[in-house]
């Protein structure tokens, strides 16, 4: 009933104010999700993976070069579909508190949009606790939903508007990232036809390249041989390009050891491959057998996102055959970093099966994860930049006239709800008397002018993994260590290799409180 009633009340301050843009001239907006993809994946920042798609669409918008995300999958989604830190909507920790559901406050993005004519449509991943039901709870009006996240060929919990589907038969040709793709593309052209004169929101949340690592053999096929030069060099090369490009400076981050992958167990090394490794080791140190499966790896990774890109190619085709393409504003992001996890779960992980299949069960692990996190340090999970920092690219004819410009500005995925109700024509601080102002920013002044968006902070917790962004400036602890703080100086120290926090203890100490401020007020956010 609250969220009814306020978005009747929405509507009509709109309607008797007059200051609503007719539907037809309102952004559609369409929201791309990769998931567990790092930071240099895509070829236009940096990396070797082929993104033709991707690239063009960042040599005719912008590129953020300093975005961020939660660390982790689910916290990510709930911040994006709500404007708020997991934190505050209970998307995170773990436990009971993320089982109540979102506090009563808490609207979604198309429960913002509705009311000013938007129709909203999603397809992929969903994995937001808080809102179970993607149409019933979350405010879309059609839906694919994968909830199978360990099998890319043949999932068993998928739903097509909240009614589940027959589990997918094995060798029918079916791959989530197509699948995923094509209910979009049907959901626009739907509303193509019944709602030709109205605005739309699409939410694509591909389930790729998070292991495990499936692909169609055409595309691993294309990979089968580059990645056989080695996480090392490959990783330099990838730097080399970055610094080139302007997305960073600085120096390459050591490789960290000493971090032993997250796994399901202890019995998971009896479910791998003998040639796997759970810990980062220098390519020349390894057996040739472990090169040959190491480089067989990383071309399924690179194969999934090839295919993502070729997927957001016909996002793209059917947006042009729509002739929506320049009126719609599309972002395209990561949940979080690339993954060192290795785990074996689903259909368990036939060793004699072709790496890649859906008989076989395959995870990134440390020494690929460390390179498609260049230049950073660790991984998903960690609060440090490998583990939160994401490519962001927008792209509006209309709406963004720079074409192939670097921006510079910090962002975090809550600022995504802000900049949708931007360009959708709601200022944000006007949208509710009730919840708590949104902690992020829009990212439309962006959108004209680099390092236009200013924010406070920028704050991340997962898992007792810390951070607490202020300008330059990042203070950072590990669960593993949490009593150790680290600052560091991003301006010119993004690696995160120089700890400062012995030489400017009252600049940590000031972050440190800052932090503690922010947890105990997302926690009262949380209980409201």
């Amino acid at each position: 009933m609250f969220r009814l009633f306020a978005s009747l009340a929405l509507l009509l301050c709109f309607q008797l104010s007059g200051t609503a843009l007719h539907a037809a001239d309102k952004p559609n907006i369409v929201v791309i999700l990769a998931d567990d993809m790092g930071y240099s994946d895509v070829h236009c920042y940096g990396g070797e993976i082929d993104t033709p798609n991707l690239d063009k669409l960042a040599d005719k918008g912008l590129r953020f070069t300093q975005f961020y995300n939660t660390a982790r999958c689910w916290p990510t989604r709930g911040a994006l579909m709500t404007g708020y830190y997991a934190q505050q909507v209970r998307m995170d920790p773990k436990g009971k508190q993320r089982q109540k559901g979102f506090p009563s406050w808490t609207r979604t993005i198309p429960q913002m949009l509705k009311p000013l004519g938007y129709h909203s449509y999603h397809s992929g991943k969903w994995h937001i606790h808080a809102a179970p039901e993607v149409l019933a709870d979350a405010g879309f009006e059609r839906s694919y939903y994968l909830g199978d996240h360990d099998r890319n060929f043949n999932p068993k919990q998928t739903k097509l508007d909240d009614k589940p589907l027959p589990p997918v038969k094995p060798n029918s040709g079916y791959y989530t990232t197509d699948a995923a793709a094509d209910h979009a593309i049907d959901f626009l052209k739907e509303h193509a036809t019944k709602y030709p004169d109205a605005p739309f929101f699409e939410y694509l949340a591909f389930t790729v390249p998070h292991f495990p690592l499936h692909a169609p053999p055409e595309d691993i096929a294309k990979y089968k041989e580059r990645y056989k030069r080695g996480w090392d060099v490959m990783r330099q090369e990838r730097f080399e390009r970055e610094k080139k490009l302007g997305l960073v400076s600085g120096e390459l981050s050591a490789p960290e050891g000493q971090i032993h992958a997250p796994s399901g167990g202890p019995d998971t090394p009896s479910k791998t491959s003998p040639d796997e490794l759970f810990n980062y080791k220098k390519w020349d140190d390894l057996t040739e057998s472990q090169k040959d499966y190491q480089a067989g790896k990383m071309a399924i990774h690179a194969a999934m996102i090839d295919r993502m890109d070729q997927n957001i190619g016909r996002v793209i085709g059917q947006l042009k055959a729509m002739k929506q393409f320049d009126n719609t504003l599309i972002v395209f992001l990561s949940d979080n970093g690339a993954s060192a996890e290795i785990m074996v779960r689903g259909d368990g992980n036939d060793i004699a099966a072709a790496m890649g299949s859906a008989a076989s069960f395959l995870c990134l692990g440390p020494g690929w994860a460390n390179m498609c996190n260049s230049p950073f340090r660790r991984y998903k999970i960690w609060t440090h930049e490998g583990g939160v920092s994401t490519p962001l690219i927008a792209h509006w004819p209309k709406g963004i006239t720079a074409q192939g410009e670097l921006r510079h500005d910090l962002g975090h995925v809550v600022d995504l709800m802000p900049t949708i109700l931007d360009v959708a024509g709601i200022p944000s601080d006007k949208v509710s008397d009730t919840a708590p102002a949104f902690p992020g920013r829009s990212l439309v002044p962006a959108f004209a002018k680099d390092n236009s968006v200013q924010h406070d902070f920028i704050f991340y917790h997962h898992e007792g993994n810390r951070g607490l962004r202020v300008g330059d400036y990042k203070l950072v602890s590990a669960k593993d260590n949490s009593s150790a703080l680290e600052l560091y100086d991003m301006s010119k120290d993004r690696s995160e290799d120089h700890n400062l926090a012995s030489q400017q203890p009252d600049k940590a100490k000031e972050l440190q409180d800052r932090w503690d401020q922010l947890e105990a007020q997302y926690t009262k956010d949380a209980a409201r």
